[in-house]
């Protein structure tokens, strides 16, 4: 399994996460994993961070922008150094520790919201500003367990969230017409899919979506999510700025392509 090292010192690893790898397991699939990688790449990195334990009844564990996962009761699931993930079909820049001190203060940075994540995605039609703040509170679907809403009819804690995003670039699909966005992100927040339940909520969901736009057809050859974490910067532990920045996937690479000869 070939993981792109982006970024690595004492301290930390950068990855730019191909698209399709879980972060970690569920306690379920047997599919291959990013942990998997570390525990065979980086032993020494096994009890680093905070396994998790299930006990009792079957969980789900909501974590930092990312979707639920799920697990039988008993289970240890082992997460070295994994701070915050990034959804399956998401790709790009993701950091882990590499020790229990730098996890912990790492681990406080995203709580007290100090490390900068930037993402770009292609969402359906255009925009109207060029640059905006979705600021609307997310809660439960109240039409599938699977899915999380931001908008009227939400159910359970509504979750204060926050996206602020710029228009990098507009065109259409050559396919078959379809207006189509290049947009920057910037989440202040880290709900669960909160990009994908923003853009959902104004009525742009991002191209390909498999949860919130199942019925739209996917635009400019994208075969998955159309979501790319591009960046993230934060302090390390000894002050120093720390910001990487992860090249795009080739589906980015040809939809960029296809939307400038537009």
């Amino acid at each position: 399994m070939d993981i792109p090292i982006l970024y690595e010192d004492d301290n930390y690893i950068v990855f730019n996460k191909p698209a399709g790898l879980v972060v970690h397991p569920d306690g379920r699939s047997k599919e291959a994993t990013l942990v998997d990688w570390l525990l065979e790449h980086r032993p020494d990195m096994k009890n680093v961070g905070e396994p998790l334990i299930i006990a009792g009844k079957e969980e789900e564990v909501d974590e930092d922008g990312a979707e639920k996962i799920a697990a039988k009761p008993g289970q240890t699931i082992l997460r070295p150094g994994i701070v915050h993930r990034l959804d399956k079909d998401t790709s790009g820049a993701l950091v882990v520790a590499k020790n229990q001190k730098a996890f912990e203060d790492l681990k406080n940075k995203f709580k007290n919201r100090e490390v900068d994540k930037k993402y770009h995605t292609f969402v359906y039609g255009d925009l109207k500003e060029e640059d905006a703040t979705i600021n609307r509170p997310i809660g439960r679907s109240r039409t599938d367990f699977r899915l999380w809403s931001a908008q009227r009819g939400a159910r359970g804690e509504m979750r204060d969230a926050i996206t602020n995003y710029r228009v990098m670039a507009r065109g259409n699909d050559s396919t078959n017409g379809e207006a189509v966005n290049l947009v920057e992100v910037e989440p202040k927040t880290g709900r669960t899919h909160q990009i994908r339940v923003h853009f959902k909520a104004i009525h742009h969901p991002v191209v390909a979506d498999p949860l919130y736009a199942p019925k739209m057809a996917p635009l400019l050859g994208f075969e998955r999510l159309a979501l790319h974490s591009v960046s993230i910067s934060f302090k390390g532990i000894d002050g120093k700025k720390i910001s990487v920045r992860a090249p795009y996937p080739g589906d980015f690479m040809r939809a960029v392509e296809m939307l400038q000869k537009d």
